[in-house]
Order: structure tokens, then sequence, then C-alpha cells
């Protein structure tokens, strides 16, 4: 089966850039009520992963700031404790669903690295469901 099945395309993700400030990735992440985004260059290459907690943890450790200090602060000097592992997107659905089991979203990268969307563990446990329950197609899962 075909990865891209899944995918939601990088222009329907909410994502940060190296260059973004501390500031800008706090809020990005309340607007869209996200604990967890992919992190971009420039040039659209996945970077790696940017959470909550990772937000979080750099501001105690490394900062004594206020919101608007959070301005001047590159998203970059944040330690990420880890980042979700992409996979290209011509990977088979075993290295997918390998990936799944410990991220809540898998990042496509095309051939040249340049990230093309992401794959959620919820349309990927969507998909099977609807499989082995023909009849009931459309279910409402919550995030």
């Amino acid at each position: 089966m075909n990865i891209l099945f899944f995918i939601t395309p990088k222009s329907e993700v909410a994502c940060v850039y190296e260059e973004d400030s501390l500031r800008q990735a706090l809020e990005r992440m309340e607007f869209h009520q996200y604990s967890s985004v992919p992190m971009l260059n420039r040039n659209g290459e996945y970077v790696g992963t940017l959470t909550e907690g990772d937000l979080l943890w750099g501001i105690k450790n490394q900062y004594n700031l206020n919101l608007r200090e959070a301005e001047s602060i590159p998203v970059t000097t944040i330690h990420r404790r880890m980042d979700n592992l992409p996979v290209n997107a011509k990977a088979d659905m075993e290295d997918l669903i390998d990936k799944a089991l410990n991220q809540n979203f898998v990042p496509v990268v095309d051939d040249r690295g340049y990230f093309i969307g992401i794959i959620t563990r919820k349309d990927i446990i969507r998909y099977f469901y609807e499989k082995k329950m023909p009849g009931h197609v459309g279910v409402q899962m919550q995030a």
C-alpha cells in the first residue's frame, strides 16, 4: 500500500521554522492546540520535532524570562529531547507503522529530504478500523 494515501500535505501542517523565536513557536502551538510540531529549515527540509515539553524545560533550564524576552530567543536554542523520525515518501507500510507506534505523527520527506507532510497515528488507526469494521465507515474518533 502506498503510504501517501495517509498524508496530510505540508500546506495543511502547522510547522515551526529554525529561525522562529521561542515566542512564535509557543503562539503557533497554542493557536493550533498541538503538543508537538515539525521543525523545518527555510529550504523546506525536516529538521526535527519541537514539543511543549522541549519548550517548557528549555525555559526552565536556560532562561529566566517573560514573554516579551521570548521574542529574541531563537527556537533552535531549545534542546529537543527527541525528534519524530521521518519516513521517505516511498517507504512501505511496515516502516510507517513501526514509526507510528512511538510517535503521534510521522513526518514524510521526499528523496531530497524535503518535508512534504505528515501521517498521523489517528489516520492509520482509522484506516485499519474501517477496513476491519466496514459497517462503521466514518466513525468519529477524538484526537
